[in-house]
Formats: C-alpha cells, sequence, structure tokens
C-alpha cells in the first residue's frame, strides 16, 4: 500500500464506502479535514470551513458518509463528504479537542479544554446533556462496538466509561481506569476498545501502552518499547494485536492474549 506522507495530521480514521473504496480522513494544522484514497494514496477532497487547527475527526458508522470534526476555533462541524462544504456548525465556548458520532449519527458528542463531554443533537442543532468528571482537558473519545457506552480520555490521567444510551442513570459514569500519565508535552492522546469491549486501552506519555480490563478495571498490559510519548492505541479488528504510534515516529505492533 503506498505510503501517505501527511506528517502534520492529527488524527487519522477510516470510512468505508459504499463503493468498497477505503478512505481516510484525517485532521489537519491547516485548518482542514482531509479525505484521502487508502489505496492509491491520493487525496480525494479538501474540507474547508475551520479558521484554526483541527484536533480531532470522527466518520459515521452507517448511513450517509458523514464526518465530524472539532477545532480549536470552538466548533463542532458536519461534513458529508460527498459534497463541499459544511452541512452543520455547532459553537461550543472553548477549544474541541476530540469528537465522535454515536451509533446512529444522530449526536455528535465533543469534549474540550472545559473538561466537560457535551452531546449534540443533530436536527435540534443544541446540547442535549453533559456529561461532567474529568478535571482536565478531554484528549480521545471513543464510541464502544455496540454503541451503548462512550470511552474518554483526558489530562487528568484517567479514562473513564459513560453511559451513552438514550434512558441511562443520571450518573453517566459507570467505571474509571488509572495509571496511565499525560505528559507536559500536553499531546492529545486516545483510546480504543478492543472489538469485543472486553478491553480498553490508551497512549501514555511514560512510552507505554496501557491496556486494562474492562469488567474489573486491572491492567492487564503495560507494553514497553516506544522511545516517545505514546499518542494513539487501537486494537486489530480480528487478531490479537494492538498498534501505537507514539512521539518517537514510530508505529509498533503487539502481540497480547486473545
Amino acid at each position: 500500500m503506498p505510503v501517505i506522507d501527511k506528517r502534520r495530521a492529527d488524527e487519522y480514521a477510516v470510512v468505508p464506502s459504499k463503493r468498497q473504496r477505503h478512505e481516510l480522513v484525517a485532521a489537519e494544522h491547516d485548518k482542514m479535514v482531509m479525505l484521502w484514497d487508502s489505496a492509491t494514496g491520493g487525496r480525494i477532497k479538501k474540507l474547508k470551513g475551520h479558521t484554526s487547527i483541527v484536533n480531532s475527526c470522527s466518520p459515521a458508522r452507517r448511513g450517509p458518509p458523514l464526518v465530524c470534526s472539532g477545532s480549536d476555533d470552538g466548533t463542532i462541524r458536519l461534513w458529508d463528504s460527498r459534497k463541499k462544504g459544511t452541512m452543520q456548525t455547532f459553537q461550543n465556548t472553548y477549544q474541541v479537542t476530540a469528537v465522535t458520532f454515536n451509533d446512529t449519527a444522530e449526536q455528535i458528542i465533543s469534549g474540550g479544554i472545559d473538561n466537560d463531554i457535551k452531546v449534540w443533537d443533530l436536527r435540534k442543532n443544541a446540547v442535549l446533556y453533559e456529561m461532567r468528571g474529568h478535571s482536565d482537558t478531554l484528549t480521545g473519545l471513543r464510541l464502544s462496538p455496540d454503541g451503548s457506552y462512550l470511552l474518554s480520555n483526558a489530562m487528568d490521567s484517567s479514562v473513564r466509561i459513560w453511559d451513552v444510551r438514550p434512558f441511562a442513570a443520571r450518573e453517566r459514569c459507570v467505571k474509571i481506569f488509572h495509571g496511565h500519565q499525560h505528559g507536559f508535552e500536553k499531546n492529545l492522546l486516545k483510546c480504543a476498545w478492543a472489538p469485543d469491549g472486553s478491553k480498553v486501552a490508551a497512549g501514555s506519555a511514560d512510552r507505554h501502552v496501557y491496556v486494562w480490563d474492562t469488567t474489573s478495571r486491572r491492567v492487564l498490559y503495560k507494553l514497553p518499547g516506544h522511545s516517545g510519548s505514546v499518542n494513539e492505541v487501537d486494537f486489530h479488528p480480528l487478531e490479537p494485536i494492538i498498534v501505537s504510534c507514539a512521539s518517537d515516529k514510530k508505529i509498533y505492533l503487539g502481540e497480547i492474549e486473545g
């Protein structure tokens, strides 16, 4: 596969296409969201509208090829990758550092430097509810495989699981994980779910990958190897393999127990 040489990109996500073409969507420092063809390495489209650094982007799981993005300009934007321009803009008070869709793509979930997680209703163009608990900037958000729970990572060095089902209890935070660290670099460390939801993982400023058991909250693995802050992690969809990338400009594949 051709190498997509975009050193300035903050975050990538894969968008499955109805035409059997897989696209990469990337958040960029140059105020744009980029779409790339993962087979050819060619750029498909630039999504323009943000007025500052784009920190995060996420594709919808189903339905139309929607993408959401969050930026230092304090906005969350909704895009249709087939069209030009922004579909909807949601104005946040502070910089937005992490975004994702809910399972049905009827809501966008965002986090920022105000420490709160906001759930935006696309039909009402307003905040549906907020989730509070983190005491520092949100750095990563990831929806669970079944769409019922949200994983969050923050600079308070905690990873949390939230119940985002429509009729959940008022206290939506159901699990808190500790062990990993955020450092002085203030990198936007991401987090990930195992495909079956049994494990969660996050990068750490101490150069390790942390993997926890979802039920017991116990640290299962503290994977070494990197020589810089581990900024992004993800699980293989089929095999017991975890991938990580770090400020040392290296990508590692690590094998864990299935």
